[in-house]
């Protein structure tokens, strides 16, 4: 136990570290997590030896691969249905070109560029094609954007994008069997069933039971991620579904939301962001510069060339389109969470991996940069300030009694 503790205070003091860093640059806390990670595998493999930061010891595995499981849930939980409703169109056509076009770019230049096996082509494919629901929410929060049916649409096509993501990592590279038509129909069951178990358990036990929210959603997001590694794919594949049909019920309370994003935060997603960038190799990727430009190059060209004509359909306004355009171009979470699935299941070498993640992370900074410094459509902009409870850091603490008289001490919902 001396030695878990002792690990855990490493990597809680890196994730210290981070969010501090984090706060006077002014970017995601999950993407300098990545960046403190490149930093610490990279000095602690020169000076300790490969692996001496013990992202591969099993303790520690299991909480990021929970981090990575929960924030894919709250990510799905954050769209609100009626987006879909009012705007499916739009939301749908964008989402769907988001996918398509960097995934078949990024494949092409994997494979005939640079010279990568098909399937690892294919994984680079699905790696790069994300849109980063993450960084995109948090600018929304930070400009306002959220409250108006511009950045709503942002973020329903975000979804569609990144739905489009996890499906083509679960057909392409996970082995289909009787295990899989198993883990298909349970989880269409648990998807239909699940609004009305839930609303049913809020009305008889919250307020009333500690926590029974969180304890309730954890079992589901468990059951049906051990489930999914049962039939051979990956935990974080249902999790984002089972966020999606529950979205309605977490739209009807919000402090329960931040609490468990909170807990997710503040505990379980440092440890996955850190052991994913504690992955790369940094010498690989300083050694071969023209790998990552390639590879970066066909993710953001790939994107502005399929989206930016399809999105002046909605909006005709150039400066509408071009942040639109860019905001679509970021990537982040799922990014790294497909190329770790390759790098665990030996479909990507560790160079590959960590060229991968190394994209991954300056598509989440290079067009954000780009889109708030040059694009930003003013002119849609909300008109009244943005409250206190929409403070854009990803780490909502709040300070509030908890609703319907409800005991704080026995109840974090």
């Amino acid at each position: 136990m001396e030695s878990a503790f002792t690990t855990a205070t490493i990597w809680m003091g890196l994730a210290l570290l981070a969010t501090i860093l984090a706060s006077h640059l002014r970017i995601s806390v999950a993407l300098l997590e990545i960046c403190v990670g490149i930093a610490a595998g990279f000095v602690t493999d020169y000076w300790f030896g490969e692996g001496a930061l013990g992202g591969d010891l099993p303790w520690l595995r299991f909480i990021a691969g929970t981090g990575a499981v929960v924030l894919t849930f709250l990510a799905g939980a954050e769209l609100e249905p009626a987006v879909l409703r009012r705007k499916w169109k739009e939301v749908s056509v964008v989402g769907i070109i988001g996918f398509l076009s960097p995934f078949l770019g990024c494949a092409a230049v994997a494979h005939y560029l640079l010279g990568w096996e098909p399937r690892a082509s294919l994984l680079a494919g699905v790696a790069l094609s994300t849109t980063s629901m993450a960084v995109v929410y948090a600018v929304m929060l930070e400009t306002g954007f959220n409250q108006t049916d511009f950045g709503k649409g942002i973020l329903g096509a975000c979804f569609i994008n990144d739905l489009g993501t996890v499906v083509a990592l679960g057909i392409l590279f996970a082995p289909f069997t009787y295990k899989t038509v198993v883990f298909t129909v349970i989880c269409l069951i648990a998807l239909v069933t699940l609004p009305f178990i839930t609303s049913r358990l809020i009305h008889r036990y919250a307020f009333h039971t500690a926590a029974v929210r969180t304890k309730w959603v954890l079992f589901v997001l468990f059951g049906l991620g051990a489930l999914a590694l049962w039939s051979g794919s990956e935990a974080v594949l249902p999790a984002y579904l089972v966020g999606m049909a529950l979205a309605g019920v977490a739209a009807q309370d919000h402090h329960w939301v931040r609490r468990l994003r909170t807990l997710t935060i503040g505990l379980l997603t440092p440890f996955y962001f850190i052991r994913a960038g504690s992955l790369v190799s940094l010498p690989a990727v300083l050694s071969a510069p023209m790998v990552f430009l390639a590879l970066l190059g066909g993710k953001v060209v790939s994107k502005i060339f399929g989206l930016y004509p399809v999105i002046g359909r909605f909006h005709r306004e150039d400066t509408s389109r071009w942040y639109y355009t860019l905001l679509m171009s970021t990537g982040l979470t799922f990014g790294t969470i497909s190329a770790l699935y390759g790098y665990a299941n030996n479909i990507i070498t560790r160079d590959q991996y960590s060229f991968l993640v190394a994209v991954v992370i300056g598509s989440a900074v290079i067009p954000t940069m780009i889109a708030g410094f040059f694009f930003l459509p003013r002119h849609l902009l909300p008109r009244r300030p943005i409250g206190d409870e929409e403070l854009p850091q990803l780490e909502i603490i709040s300070m509030q009694e908890p609703e319907n008289g409800a005991s704080p001490n026995l109840d974090e919902e």
